[in-house]
């Protein structure tokens, strides 16, 4: 496959223009356990909040997590949540020079509820009024003195009122002249307006809409892709069909159908953010188009299993790109990682097991305990002390099986589903980020001595006590093999 020989270490090296609409993308999280008595809606319990970057900020947030030199462009307000997106863009180091705030315009915010596994509500506070013709033209000298320092630009329209007529015209006209590609994620009935531009990505709907052609089959989706190359003056168009993957359209050449990397979908939102962050990223570092829009489809598969508005890292592409032969790596799992997947595992309504210990040498107990604790969910957590937090607890002359060599041994179970490595002194934070349904341990433990069972029942969880009857410890087992060698 030509996308598997996509360098994604050369994307630090690319500089790259984000200019649209942005916004805060914020999300409340919480429970579901009643109907309302004031009228027949859920109640949700909220147990935290999160916000990130949404609309051309979420484009930003993928190209940084990829490596990429940013630049943003566009307008904001003069409010809070204005300072909240400029802190958020200082932290990912990117050029904020060409943001403009307007103090009579809203920073467009939109606030997600999830409840349990569902999404129940979505409310927008934002204006559609579109930017005066004194804001595009400032926006366009911009790009005028900056573009020879970006090696592509990236429109990223959500029909908030940025990318006007005049806007459009002078960031094409400029980029044409000065050799630079502009790719567009369309809004909207009127795609003429990206007349021009290099690369349009309209997902099936938005294709459907702008023709007036019914996308139903192959044919019709054909007859919608020649027919805005054709109307838009456009060198290639990439319509994005979901499940059924994209289709790449260029002039004089036979379409071409990338196949979706099928997988368990979550959430949709900002997929279409990563497929042009990746597009745009993947031909600045020289690869071809078809390339970029294999890598984007395959980027596109990873985010759609993320829970709300999520971005694409190198790693994860080069993971991908790349399977490790050794299929056991694939269950480890850095603290970070584990976060977002137990969020993930959460909102598919999957319940979590967790269990840890040094597993030193194993035996029929650390078995019998990962194999019940497996039965208890499903998906089962194991977390590994390090060699450092082995000799704290058992002693200098311990471990006698490095931290790496155990991650792999219990990797190796088929009950396990995840391994992490963490230091007894961090445990607390480890199951506060998982979050686990159920906590589980030996019966040589009791719920009370159990550390962490404060946060696991905070969560609703719960502490189990899996029954050993069996006399083994690697304790034993060590001393008995030192006995036989004296």
């Amino acid at each position: 496959m030509a996308v598997l020989s996509v360098d994604v270490s050369r994307f630090h090296r690319c500089h790259v223009l984000v200019m649209g609409d942005l916004m805060i993308d914020e999300y409340l999280w919480g429970e579901v356990d009643r109907i309302s008595p004031e009228a027949p809606v859920q109640v949700v319990s909220v147990l935290r909040d999160t916000t990130t970057l949404g609309g051309a900020g979420n484009v930003v947030n993928n190209l940084v997590a990829l490596g990429a030199q940013v630049a943003v462009a566009g307008i904001v307000g003069t409010d809070d949540k204005a300072g909240s997106m400029l802190k958020m863009f200082t932290e990912l180091r990117v050029d904020t020079t060409g943001l403009i705030q307007d103090p009579g315009r809203p920073t467009t915010r939109k606030t997600r509820i999830i409840g349990g596994h569902q999404h129940v509500l979505r409310i927008d506070r934002e204006t559609r009024q579109e930017i005066s013709d004194e804001q595009a033209n400032q926006l366009a000298q911009f790009l005028r003195d900056r573009i020879d320092e970006f090696d592509i630009v990236l429109l990223s329209d959500y029909g908030k009122g940025l990318l006007t007529d005049t806007l459009l015209r002078q960031v094409i006209e400029e980029a044409d002249k000065r050799q630079r590609p502009v790719i567009v994620d369309p809004k909207g009935l009127n795609f003429k307006k990206y007349t021009g531009a290099t690369l349009l990505t309209p997902n099936k709907k938005e294709a459907s809409l702008a023709t007036g052609i019914e996308i139903v089959d192959h044919e019709s989706l054909v007859a919608a892709g020649k027919a805005l190359l054709r109307e838009i003056q456009t060198q290639q168009v990439l319509i994005t069909c979901g499940k059924d993957g994209m289709v790449l359209f260029e002039n004089s050449k036979t379409p071409h159908r990338i196949a979706a990397d099928v997988q368990q979908v979550f959430d949709v939102s900002g997929a279409g953010d990563t497929v042009l962050a990746v597009l745009g990223l993947v031909l600045a570092s020289g690869a071809s188009l078809q390339q970029a829009a294999g890598l984007a489809n395959v980027a596109a598969g990873i985010v759609v299993g993320k829970v709300g508005t999520a971005s694409v890292s190198a790693e994860e592409l080069a993971k991908a790109l790349s399977p490790s032969v050794d299929a056991l790596a694939d269950k480890y799992k850095t603290v970070s990682e584990l976060t977002a997947l137990a969020e993930r595992l959460r909102a598919e309504g999957k319940t979590i097991v967790m269990t840890n210990g040094c597993f030193d040498l194993l035996h029929v107990g650390h078995v019998k305990l990962l194999s019940c604790s497996k039965k208890m969910g499903d998906v089962l957590i194991v977390a590994i002390d390090d060699d450092d937090s082995v000799r704290m607890l058992k002693g200098k002359d311990r471990p006698i099986i490095g931290a790496q060599e155990r991650l792999g041994i219990i990797s190796a179970l088929d009950c396990v589903d995840y391994v992490t490595l963490f230091s007894t002194n961090d445990l607390e934070r480890l199951i506060e980020a998982i979050r686990p349904n159920i906590l589980t341990k030996g019966s040589n433990y009791t719920t009370e001595t159990v550390l962490g069972r404060e946060i696991v029942e905070k969560y609703k969880g719960r502490i189990a006590l899996i029954q050993i009857t069996e006399p083994f410890s690697s304790t034993q087992i060590i001393n008995q093999i030192k006995e036989q060698t004296v």
